[in-house]
């Protein structure tokens, strides 16, 4: 592209950028593959013939990426929908569709810090306006997240802390809130007294370090109950979660297969799913106080059949949509919130039908994904 065309196709962009709306209706996006950028955003940014960064791609407008942890876990697939409900949004009052461009990119499994820094330092190369990031790890992704910061890329953070300031916005859960939330409701359920076991996330994550510092607090204003397991991680994968499980669970195998535990909470959506198929197997799912952290498909059905007696829900889709729109607010260089808080709510058998707590459960992700 010639250097006064790109000038044009990104002044225009700019331009209409500055006129966004903050309403209008949602479209859809091709659904995404694991670990791969949309098929609907251009793999480059434009950048005219000095080789300034427009932050444009081939279309002349801005591009924001965003880069979850992982890109295999339902919460994940949510927090997609919400950024492209807003960029749909974006589209209102104008005739060219959205004013912004998403490049959604990140790695397959939540372990993997160097693939998701090498994601970043991608987006950085190719100079796109914004980025909203989930990092996998507080520390190690400081570093990549200043660098972006040095090179006026605004980046907005959700999900999970990183130990910088270097960043726009923070649009999260309070995590300590909900972990501590997730315990008062076990040790309701277990009249306040009796052994329970923590089945931890992932060393470095600091959104399920908070929801663990949270559950532990809630169970020491309960000292009758006794944390008699708090050391066994469950890793990123289903997999490795449920051989966390049953490690954690067999030192408490009675003779009769019975557990000499009464409760049990799990931080994540992983580390439930590996603690209900451990229970399951085990034939045990149902006869031991358990609450666990997100939601999909299986686990909402456990919760249905009483296997799991509450889960604590985030709202991924509004992370999602709120990081778009916050990242959106940067690039027009207006003044955004530095914490923005997405909410969590506990719900239970008896209050899941109730229409907001359904839309949690179950968000219709075909809408935007499709």
């Amino acid at each position: 592209m010639k250097l006064t065309a790109v000038m044009a196709a990104m002044g225009l962009a700019l331009a209409m950028l500055s006129g966004c709306g903050d309403s209008g209706t949602g479209g859809g996006s091709p659904k995404p593959e694991g670990g791969k950028e949309t098929p609907t955003t251009p793999s480059s940014a434009a950048t005219t013939g000095a080789g300034i960064p427009t932050g444009a791609g081939g279309s002349g407008k801005p591009q924001i990426a965003v880069i979850p942890k992982g890109t295999t876990h339902e919460f994940w697939k949510s927090i997609h929908a919400g950024a492209v409900k807003a960029m749909n949004e974006s589209a209102a009052g104008h005739r060219n569709g959205p004013l912004v461009e998403l490049i959604w990119r990140g790695p397959l499994t939540e372990n993997d810090s160097e693939a998701q820094i090498k994601v970043v330092e991608d987006m950085i190369n190719m100079h796109v306006a914004a980025i909203v990031l989930a990092p996998n790890d507080a520390n190690a992704l400081k570093n990549v997240v200043e660098e972006a910061a040095a090179k006026r890329i605004p980046v907005t953070i959700i999900d999970s802390e990183v130990n910088s300031e270097k960043y726009k916005s923070f649009v999260a859960t309070d995590n300590e809130k909900g972990g501590y939330m997730g315990g008062q409701q076990l040790a309701t359920l277990l009249g306040g007294k009796g052994k329970v076991a923590l089945l931890r996330y992932q060393e470095g994550s600091a959104s399920t370090d908070n929801r663990e510092a949270g559950f532990l607090k809630a169970m020491k204003e309960n000292p009758a109950i006794e944390v008699v397991s708090s050391n066994q991680y469950a890793g990123a994968t289903s997999d490795s979660a449920f051989t966390a499980a049953e490690r954690l669970l067999a030192p408490y195998r009675n003779a009769d297969g019975s557990l000499a535990l009464d409760g049990i909470f799990t931080p994540n959506e992983s580390s439930t799913f590996g603690m209900l198929r451990a229970l399951q197997e085990m034939k045990l799912a149902g006869k031991i106080k358990f609450v666990g952290f997100d939601a999909s498909e299986t686990l909402v059905k456990a919760l249905a059949d009483g296997q799991i007696n509450a889960l604590v829900l985030q709202n991924p889709m509004k992370m999602g949509y709120l990081g778009v729109k916050t990242a959106i607010d940067t690039i027009k260089e207006k003044r955004v919130e530095k914490r923005i808080d997405t909410g969590v709510q506990l719900i239970t058998k008896e209050n899941m039908n109730d229409p907001d707590n359904k839309d949690l459960l179950t968000p219709d992700l075909d809408k935007w994904l499709k």
